[in-house]
């Protein structure tokens, strides 16, 4: 079994590294602009996989990256197709990776405590 795990994390760093690339060089959409990739989660049967990533971008901002990347999670998957040879293509699904804000505004709560704390 942990051969399996160590085949599909090293797919899914692959996955991540390449959709990367593309988003970065052949994504032309301009509701894209600035993303960070910050994992890929895979099915067990390759069939699906959750992209999670990081804009520098308001909510309103964030529904225009992600229907971008909602549009053009076919030509991704279909240049990925091309760059990593697997059995099962994996189908595209983007999420938000809300962890780097909550841990920044969470480090900003701190910040501030402690700066009060101080000052008492």
């Amino acid at each position: 079994m942990p051969k399996e795990f160590s085949r599909s994390s090293r797919i899914a760093e692959q996955i991540q590294r390449e959709l990367a690339e593309l988003i970065r060089l052949e994504l032309k959409d301009p509701r894209v602009g600035l993303i960070t990739l910050t994992g890929v989660d895979l099915t067990p049967d390759y069939a699906h996989a959750k992209v999670f990533y990081t804009a520098l971008a308001d909510a309103n901002a964030r529904q225009d990256v992600e229907a971008g990347l909602r549009a053009a999670s076919g030509f991704l998957r279909r240049e990925l197709g091309r760059r990593i040879r697997i059995h099962t293509l994996p189908e595209l699904h983007f999420v938000f990776d809300e962890s780097v804000e909550r841990g920044d505004r969470l480090s900003r709560l701190i910040d501030a405590a402690i700066k009060s704390d101080r000052h008492q």
